[in-house]
């Protein structure tokens, strides 16, 4: 059976789409075939981090429009026979209703073992498109007031639209700023703040980001790929400890 997860922010510059790439990534390594869904019309960046920019022809309101078949503008990922991406449109105008793009996953998702729908930042009528269709959210924020702020915007906003299974995911984390900054005492403050069970501790690593804006975020990058198959073990239930680095 199918799981459709969107990936949420608050805010933009929290790594949402990276953290996406990589999950996916991390999915298709585990076996598992996935599609990525990229719902930010206007600021599509899923297609950079896969690689896949170069290929684009057709996008995500191209087929809710009959302009292709979804076939066509489904693009597999080099090196990744499991993952494949549908981008978002250029032009933020473009954007695709909430229940178009829920009937469009509707139809696909027997394709598939994971549906990941990269959300666009804030609770707009993107993210209402993106989180409509959702069995489960994962939320990704820094530990910056206005970043927990943004997140618990968006679970008011997962609540009105009945998504209740949402995990937590602490982005771009260094350990040693983190209590430098002294704007929380311990990591259990922030989570309590932001009301949403922990899942993910990905840390601040350049590597991370250089693979991302070199489309190769599928890339074996060693220790760091480990954390994204944690929490992939986490979703599927396992019990994994979240470690703090």
């Amino acid at each position: 059976m199918c799981e459709v997860i969107v990936i949420a922010s608050g805010k933009g510059g929290t790594g949402k789409t990276t953290v996406c790439a990589g999950l996916a990534a991390a999915l298709a390594k585990d076996n598992k075939r996935v599609l990525i869904i990229d719902c930010d019309s206007g600021m599509r960046g899923v297609d950079m981090a896969l690689g896949i920019s170069d290929r684009l022809v057709y996008d995500i309101a191209d087929v809710i429009s009959g302009e292709c078949e979804y076939s066509e503008a489904m693009y597999q990922v080099d090196g990744v026979p499991q993952l494949y991406c549908i981008a978002a449109p250029l032009r933020a105008d473009d954007e695709v209703s909430p229940s178009l793009i829920k009937n469009f996953v509707d139809e696909v998702r027997d394709n598939f073992d994971y549906i990941l729908i990269d959300s666009p930042a804030g609770t707009g009528s993107g993210f209402t498109a993106a989180a409509k269709s959702a069995d489960r959210a994962l939320v990704v924020i820094n530990t910056e007031p206005i970043s927990l702020r943004g997140c618990r915007n968006i679970v008011g906003r997962l609540d009105e639209l009945g998504v209740s299974d949402r995990r937590l995911i602490i982005n771009r984390f260094d350990k040693d700023k983190f209590f430098k900054m002294d704007l929380y005492k311990d990591l259990d403050e922030v989570i309590d703040e932001a009301g949403i069970r922990l899942i993910g501790l990905i840390p601040d690593d350049i590597r991370i980001i250089a693979l991302s804006q070199r489309g190769a975020i599928t890339a074996n990058w060693s220790q760091t790929s480990v954390i994204f198959d944690s929490i992939v073990k986490r979703l599927q239930g396992n019990d994994v400890p979240v470690l703090l680095k």
